[in-house]
């Protein structure tokens, strides 16, 4: 059913069974039914990732306004610059090292990283200190965050790859979500400092303690896959890249990998208007820090819960239509909010920008584990997430230079803009990817 790759014996390959296949001498399986507890434990560990970032997602913006007062918006984004910086160049080298030394120890150094990441924002005297906490939150979301990427597609295998990145981004953002509504809820109760991040707290020892006693390494079940995957089509694609040559394919020659790349820098750009953006909008519209917090949180919800559909749907009718779909639907929604003054048409457009990030997320990643081969693919899903998390630096720094000179109108129009040409550069150029349908 399955050819050997080239250059393997038949006699070396690893006994692997399918979901519905027979198993052998070592009876390691691919699939989710046949790794659900391990499966399910990473969706948990991933939650935990979420919630590490969510703890920021309502109370940062207005802690940079109303404990250190700053003016200028390019200022205040300062640690989202630091953050996707951070965590882009970390992705890279987050998939180079789980080839090299495994997944379960780079999941467990990320989450050692997390540790002084809520102390630092409790205690932080100045904004440098928050810049600081969020380079450390940077390479923590990028160690743990693409570890649990890359060990679900390890024991998923290519026949639910959509499902479970949809499982994977729906529990992170769900995580965001929930955490971002409940800070809001307690920095309205109690104060931006220091309750908000006591959850921080939690979230770090927990996930520390599940990567280093509960998580198994899953580079076996690459392994094994790539003993049976069929030989590429394109001789470019073979087993035997180096890390540059996977940077340069999936950053520019493949027209599928590099549609991929741009489309998941341009949606984390607009992440980072509505992460550090939309919340000082609202406030200077007069809503109160709840309400500020049940924003923040519809558009991570929304789109954590819709990964769990849009994650198998594209295992069922592709991937390509749904990225453009979503793309501008994404650019619909954060029009939505520039063209807004009330609560209800905010609430509106937080909701479909949310539909429209969980029919790009899953589908994105799931059109890198279709192309790439078993043997390279988490070097590949390190240079995908070091471009689409590249665009949290690029939309900071974007959206605050346009905020501080031509107001923040402008600069929620000029994202909507550049996030619907990205639907049509996905729409011209990428390859359909699933398999059995991709050309070439």
């Amino acid at each position: 059913m399955t050819a050997t790759a080239p250059g393997t014996a038949s006699t070396a390959r690893p006994d692997v069974r399918s979901e519905a296949g027979a198993g052998g001498r070592s009876g390691l399986r691919l699939g989710l039914r046949a790794n659900l507890a391990q499966f399910t434990l990473l969706v948990a560990v991933n939650a935990l990732v979420g919630g590490m970032l969510g703890q920021e997602r309502t109370v940062l913006p207005l802690l940079a306004d109303r404990t250190f007062h700053l003016s200028a918006y390019t200022a205040t984004l300062t640690y989202i610059v630091a953050f996707g910086a951070t965590k882009a160049v970390t992705n890279f080298f987050a998939g180079a090292l789980s080839d090299r030394y495994g997944r379960r120890p780079v999941l467990v150094a990320g989450w050692l990283l997390a540790l002084p990441v809520p102390l630092l924002l409790i205690w932080a005297p100045t904004w440098g200190w928050v810049v600081f906490a969020n380079v450390l939150l940077g390479v923590n979301q990028g160690l743990t965050w693409s570890t649990t990427v890359i060990m679900k597609i390890d024991l998923a295998g290519p026949a639910r790859r959509g499902l479970a990145m949809g499982l994977n981004e729906a529990a992170g953002y769900l995580a965001v979500a929930a955490t971002a509504m409940g800070t809001g809820a307690i920095a309205a109760h109690w104060g931006l400092r220091p309750q908000p991040f006591l959850l921080g707290i939690a979230y770090a020892a927990l996930g520390l303690g599940l990567s280093v006693l509960a998580v198994r390494e899953t580079r076996a079940h690459a392994r094994a896959e790539a003993a049976l995957h069929p030989a590429p089509a394109d001789p470019g694609h073979h087993a035997e890249l180096t890390t540059g040559q996977v940077a340069r394919t999936t950053s520019l020659t493949d027209r599928a990998l590099s549609s991929a790349s741009w489309a998941g820098l341009v949606n984390n750009l607009n992440d980072a208007l509505a992460w550090g953006i939309f919340p000082l909008l609202f406030a200077a519209h007069g809503l109160s820090v709840a309400r500020i917090g049940l924003l923040a949180a519809l558009y991570p919800a929304v789109w954590g819960l819709g990964q769990i559909l849009t994650g198998w749907w594209s295992d069922r009718i592709g991937r390509k239509h749904l990225i453009t779909a979503g793309m501008l639907l994404q650019a619909l929604a954060i029009g939505l909010v520039a063209a807004g003054t009330t609560f209800p048409v905010w609430a509106l457009a937080q909701v479909l920008l949310g539909a429209g990030t969980a029919l790009v997320y899953p589908t994105l990643l799931a059109v890198i584990g279709d192309v790439a081969h078993p043997a390279w693919r988490a070097r590949a899903v390190g240079v995908y997430r070091l471009w689409r998390d590249g665009g949290f630096a690029v939309g900071a720094l974007l959206a605050g230079a346009l905020a501080d000179a031509y107001g923040v109108t402008t600069a929620v129009w000029a994202v909507a803009a550049l996030t619907a040409a990205a639907g049509v550069v996905v729409a011209v150029r990428m390859d359909e990817t699933l398999p059995g349908s991709r050309r070439g």
